[in-house]
């Protein structure tokens, strides 16, 4: 299915080395935020207090997050839980106070509030949890990683898992950037959307270098060049139709899944953008640069040889 065709290669690989210089920018700024800024980690990684409590009918969250913001809790994470009733506030460490007092306080304040509030429970997750949920959660991103490079490697050639390495890198950084240049909350969800980002940026990546794997046998008088601004072009309708239906689901969610799923949206609308960016304009001059040739893909013919006269 094409929702447009495009007759002439537009030819991406004249500007390859603008391009790159800007995503070295980019990625640079980026590294720069994280190392002066640093994220800004949730409960579930710094440790804090969690309370659940229930109210008689539908709870408005807003209005309990502004509440809690106008009595010094304005740090508190404020989301249903279950039903519409039962509420869930997280609030990070506090200096001088303990878990007990600081969920006795924001209860009392709820009460005062609402009288019909019920306190369910109240957890404290400490540090040791959040530095596992951290050390885990690197991890994880790492076996993604490296899982990846050996798929590419395998179904390609390695200058292709190369690339599409450090395109995913670039991607996941600027993400991370991103959080911490204007100190958005990263929590356990953000991570969830970060790791989601690394699968949806490098099916965009392997859908390019199919087709320049295809182009290779197909154009065999065009230089490499020529091969790679063909690939892109041509998947070019097929990139807009998927980031296009992609977006406005991650959209809805950004617009109209409430607090809840605002930074998650978030994280993967910064990621889709940067994903199609990086895929087109990072990955593939990489692999341009490291030599990739039709011979990585086109056996030569063997000559018959010659045959020995006794």
């Amino acid at each position: 299915m094409e929702l447009f065709k495009i007759k002439h290669d537009i030819p991406f690989m004249r500007y390859a080395r603008v391009t790159t210089i800007i995503s070295l920018l980019m990625f640079i700024a980026a590294v720069a935020a994280l190392a002066t800024k640093g994220l800004h980690l949730g409960v579930e990684f710094t440790g804090g207090t969690v309370l659940e409590v229930r109210y008689t009918q539908a709870a408005e969250i807003q209005k309990i997050r502004e509440y809690l913001a106008a009595h010094g809790h304005a740090d508190a994470s404020v989301q249903n839980f279950g039903t519409s009733r039962d509420v869930l506030v997280r609030l990070p460490v506090k200096l001088g106070v303990t878990s007990a007092q600081l969920s006795e306080q924001v209860f009392q304040q709820l009460r005062t509030a609402d009288a019909s509030v019920q306190l369910q429970r109240v957890e404290f997750v400490g540090p040791q949890v959040g530095q596992e949920l951290y050390e885990n959660g690197a991890m994880a991103l790492l076996a993604v990683v490296f899982g990846i490079m050996a798929y590419l490697a395998v179904r390609f050639e390695w200058r292709f898992a190369v690339a599409a390495i450090i395109a995913n890198m670039h991607d996941i950084v600027i993400i991370l950037g991103f959080f911490a240049f204007f100190q958005w909350e990263f929590s356990l969800t953000v991570l969830a959307g970060t790791l989601a980002i690394l699968g949806y940026s490098v099916n965009e990546s392997v859908v390019v270098f199919d087709r320049i794997r295809e182009n290779f046998r197909k154009m065999r008088k065009a230089a490499v060049p020529e091969i790679i601004d063909n690939a892109i072009t041509r998947t070019m309708s097929r990139t807009f139709i998927t980031h296009f239906m992609t977006e406005l689901m991650v959209l809805s969610m950004l617009f109209f899944g409430g607090e809840t799923l605002y930074y998650f949206a978030l994280a993967l609308t910064v990621g889709i953008v940067f994903g199609i960016y990086s895929s087109v304009l990072v990955a593939s001059p990489i692999v341009l640069w490291l030599g990739v040739s039709r011979e990585d893909f086109v056996k030569a013919e063997k000559k018959p040889e010659a045959e020995v006269l006794p």
